[in-house]
């Protein structure tokens, strides 16, 4: 990635940061509110069929469906390298990957002091889905800024982006509109938790570490390391 095209990611970062922190602007708070009563205005029990597919797709268990997708796009960009130390170095870009999402998960919970709830806990007429169906499920948050789900699927679509095939790239950032869509229906999140906070992060930070040797110079050493137990990759 040229340093003109870092930059450029990095400005379209900080203008999304900024247009939410600007106090004249009011686009993200009329998104946020448009987008929580659109959707909050069928959590009712007349649309059971609706609320209970909200509640599966926002459960604890689905989170495992969600990495099993994920991890089915991973196992398919192995399959499409068609390096001989394949093994290797894809185990060494999910090692990275892995720690990328972490530092950026600590970042996220210790570094940023502004918290915020969830709309399902700002506004007190809001409808909650847990009080329509019996499915345990998730939707509220005492600190649901930024979308630290979303950002993790961010991490995830920028590791293929940078390594896989256009095609898995493609459906890989397609993946986070899809999953990171039921948190915002449901209400445990702000639209602008999202596609302001998570994706300005992103936006900022991944673009210096995938952009740059860096995160390919890491791979390549844990590459090495790991060819030590299996020289055969």
């Amino acid at each position: 990635m040229k340093p003109m095209h870092i930059l450029l990611l990095n400005l379209i970062g900080a203008a999304l940061f900024l247009s939410w922190w600007a106090p004249h602007l009011t686009l993200w708070p009329w998104l946020d509110d448009s987008v929580f009563w659109f959707f909050n205005q069928f959590i009712t029990p007349e649309h059971n069929d609706w609320t209970t597919v909200l509640a599966i797709l926002n459960a604890r268990a689905f989170d495992m469906v969600a990495l099993g997708i994920m991890g089915l796009l991973f196992v398919l960009a192995l399959r499409h390298d068609t390096a001989p130390n394949r093994l290797v170095k894809w185990a060494s870009i999910g090692v990275v990957m892995l720690l990328t999402g972490g530092v950026l998960a600590l970042f996220t919970n210790d570094g940023i002091s502004y918290k915020h709830a969830s709309p399902t806990l700002f506004f007190e007429q809001a409808r909650l889905l847990t009080d329509v169906v019996s499915i345990p499920t998730k939707d509220s948050a005492h600190n649901s800024f930024p979308g630290d789900h979303g950002l993790m699927l961010m991490v995830f679509a920028a590791f293929m982006l940078k390594f896989a095939t256009p095609r898995i790239g493609a459906l890989s950032a397609a993946l986070v509109v899809v999953l990171s869509a039921p948190r915002i229906m449901v209400g445990a999140h702000w639209f602008s938790d999202v596609y302001m906070g998570s994706l300005s992060i992103a936006l900022i930070a991944l673009p210096w570490w995938l952009g740059t040797p860096l995160a390919s110079r890491l791979i390549e050493r844990i590459s090495r390391l790991l060819a030590r137990f299996r020289p055969y990759g």
